[in-house]
């Protein structure tokens, strides 16, 4: 289902099954890298799995360890300001920790600097954000201000450390042979040319690309049965949300694994 116009629900679409694999493709000598899918107010799953690494990481001994989270960390489960207060107060220790924006949090300050938008956040699951704060979107008190009443009160009640948080999430980060970002790259564009609605929001032209793209592309974005390996891309959007399944793919030299909730 394609997200080209971001004004559709999230499909869900079939994959692989979990496994290990050793690869050609490296992250540096000595450094363990670990990289979450998209957690969409899945505060259980992401502290269990959080909990999962740090043994991982631990029972592995590397000379440096760094987990990035892939975006969306809001809307659809119900407890999204949980999750942020997570990745911004609890890190894993002894971890370089990255977390990366996705089109959910992008939908959030959409709507706060255009309260128009909140039909499009809320059809696509933002409502259980607001409602996590405080502010029910069907509630006759707040809907009597229309979008713009309501955003005036989300803003009351979201804390500034997550308005900040929200605001400074980069779009992308590399480590060796892999770049990581929300949904993916467009093809045959360089690293540093890509637009940020294809950063947030691409499928169409990327997910059935077999072309060789410069590095291999770890992404979220697009929910799956199971964990999408390809000789160019490793999606690990695994729809915790509903499947209750929060997915981790660990790098360590060539080799690839898997942990998952």
């Amino acid at each position: 289902m394609s997200r080209g116009n971001g004004e559709t629900r999230d499909g869900l679409q079939g994959g692989m099954t979990e496994r290990s694999a050793r690869s050609l493709v490296r992250v540096p000598p000595g450094r363990r890298v670990y990289a979450v899918g998209d957690i969409h107010g899945r505060i259980d799953l992401l502290r269990r799995l959080n909990a999962r690494i740090r043994a991982d990481a631990d029972a592995a001994r590397a000379d440096s360890s760094a987990v990035v989270y892939l975006g969306d960390y809001v809307d659809r489960g119900a407890c999204s300001r949980d999750v942020l207060d997570c990745l911004i107060e609890d890190p894993i220790p002894g971890f370089e920790t990255v977390r990366l924006l996705g089109n959910h949090e992008a939908f959030l300050l959409e709507f706060l600097d255009d309260p128009a938008r909140g039909d499009i956040w809320v059809y696509n699951g933002g409502d259980a954000t607001l409602r996590d704060y405080g502010v029910d979107p069907e509630n006759p008190e707040f809907r009597a201000g229309g979008w713009k009443g309501l955003r005036d009160r989300f803003l009351e009640v979201l804390p500034e450390r997550h308005l900040d948080f929200l605001r400074g999430l980069p779009l992308t980060h590399i480590e060796g042979d892999y770049v990581f970002v929300h949904a993916g790259i467009r093809p045959g564009v360089p690293l540093e040319k890509q637009e940020r609605r294809d950063l947030l929001w691409i499928r169409e032209g990327f997910l059935d690309c077999e072309d060789d793209l410069g590095k291999v592309v770890v992404h979220g974005h697009t929910p799956s049965k199971g964990i999408q390996v390809r000789p160019n891309r490793i999606g690990i959007d695994t729809g915790a949300w509903m499947s209750d399944t929060l997915t981790c793919v660990v790098l360590h030299d060539g080799e690839r694994a898997f942990i998952q909730t």
